[in-house]
């Protein structure tokens, strides 16, 4: 039986030791905390992703999963190290790399035997060299010589479909130096893509930059649709039709042209950063990416400013908050636009009350006691002014208008994400915003 381990607990490390033990690996999980490793040792998993749960308790029950805090435990029968640690943005924008050069320390402090370290964190491009000579330091300084490779492989997981993506990937990355790795990444990876074998080997440079470039491109096309929805507002056309014209066009495609309140989440703003950072240190501005940031943090406050103008002031007013996270079936709110929307009706003087199907812990522990939590979508309408509408769940796409209407103060709607007919909320009474109509 093949073993691994992967360094990091968090959404990547999680996903990934879970879905190798699922194809029959013996995977051990490795993370410095040791509560979070003691949680999972009992059963309890520190992040929402549907199916996750199971898996990791099947795997753990069948042997194949196991998670401590120390990476001598397994690093001796270990084929592959993955570093899965994050990678957050420094106060300037650049990733920091401090977790995955100190899992380079370690496994340069440890193997003795052949092994690839395989960096799984996003990480900018030449990293991998800065992790090489880390490793060769930690072995000089024990005085000995052991063979390794380093290799990259990007993860392209979507949260709230993450297993699927795992299981089933449209393609893997892989930038390897030698034959040697390609040959073992290319065992590792073989199982999930049995009918139709869709690794990409690469340099490494080319793979640490496809993982931004995808990102990236992703970004643009939310930005590019969100500018466009705007400027629809103001010549009287409706983004829905627009979208679908242009989506049309096998050049363009449909995906990711859905305008909205912003972009939020773990990858996309950290990673756009990241970018422009590296751009800019290599002397090459990137324009059409910082254009893209920009539009973004506008667009995280268009909300506030919709419920401004539909309201007349928000001073005094009660608005609902539907959805938390920045997308559905997920309880991750980092850049959420909501958490924009909260800190601007907050200032000006508004109440709020939340409700989100898996997020209200999280909010809580953000904003503790600073806005009002409800049991239900329901409730968070009570004696409100105005709805807003962040987070497309799925529970929130067929409202009883009519039972709104009757608990409400006001009959504002204002729709974030394009989910509502505005003719129907319309005929129920309601003054209905989107986003580009």
């Amino acid at each position: 039986m093949m073993k691994i381990a992967i360094v990091g607990t968090g959404y990547v490390g999680l996903v990934s030791g879970a879905c190798f033990a699922e194809i029959g690996l013996d995977v051990t999980c490795v993370d410095t905390d040791a509560g979070k490793i003691d949680a999972l040792n009992r059963g309890v998993i520190p992040i929402y992703e549907p199916g996750l749960e199971q898996m990791v308790a099947r795997n753990v029950e069948a042997g194949r999963l196991h998670f401590t805090t120390r990476l001598t435990d397994c690093i001796d029968t270990a084929e592959a190290v993955f570093a899965a640690v994050g990678t957050p943005p420094d106060e300037d924008g650049a990733a920091d790399l401090r977790y995955v050069l100190e899992v380079a320390r370690s496994f340069g402090r440890h193997i003795r035997k052949y092994a690839v370290l395989v960096i799984k964190s996003t990480v900018p491009v030449g990293t991998a060299r800065k992790v090489r000579a880390v490793i060769e330091e930690e072995l000089a300084r024990r005085g000995c010589t052991v063979d390794f490779d380093v290799a990259s492989n990007p993860e392209f997981l979507k949260e709230g479909a993450a297993i699927k993506d795992f299981m089933s990937p449209d393609r893997v990355v892989v930038g390897v130096e030698s034959e040697r790795a390609r040959k073992m990444l290319a065992r590792l990876y073989r199982p999930f893509l049995l009918n139709n074998f869709r690794v990409l080997f690469m340099d490494i440079p080319s793979a640490e930059m496809t993982k931004y470039a995808a990102n990236a491109m992703l970004a643009t096309r939310i930005s590019f649709m969100n500018d466009i929805a705007n400027l629809c507002e103001l010549v009287g056309a409706d983004v829905e039709n627009v979208r679908q014209g242009i989506g049309s066009d096998v050049r363009i495609g449909k995906k990711f042209l859905y305008p909205g309140c912003g972009y939020g989440g773990s990858c996309f703003p950290k990673d756009v950063k990241a970018l422009i950072r590296t751009a800019r240190d290599h002397g090459a501005p990137m324009e059409v990416i910082e254009a893209v940031e920009r539009v973004n943090e506008r667009q995280k406050s268009v909300v506030a400013d919709k419920l401004r103008r539909a309201l007349g002031t928000l001073r005094g007013k009660t608005v609902a908050l539907w959805g938390l996270s920045f997308k559905p079936e997920t309880d991750d709110m980092r850049e959420a636009p909501a958490l924009t929307v909260i800190e601007i009706l907050l200032r000006e003087g508004a109440g709020i009350r939340v409700f989100d199907p898996v997020a209200m812990p999280e909010c809580r522990r953000r904003l503790g006691d600073r806005i009002a939590y409800a049991r239900s979508m329901y409730e968070a309408a009570e004696g409100a002014d105005a709805i807003a509408l962040m987070t497309e769940w799925k529970e929130f796409r067929m409202p009883d208008w009519e039972r709104l209407l009757r608990s409400m103060r006001g009959n504002v709607v204002v729709d974030g994400r394009n989910i509502y007919d505005k003719e129907e909320a319309a005929d129920k009474g309601f003054r209905y915003v989107g986003i580009g109509k």
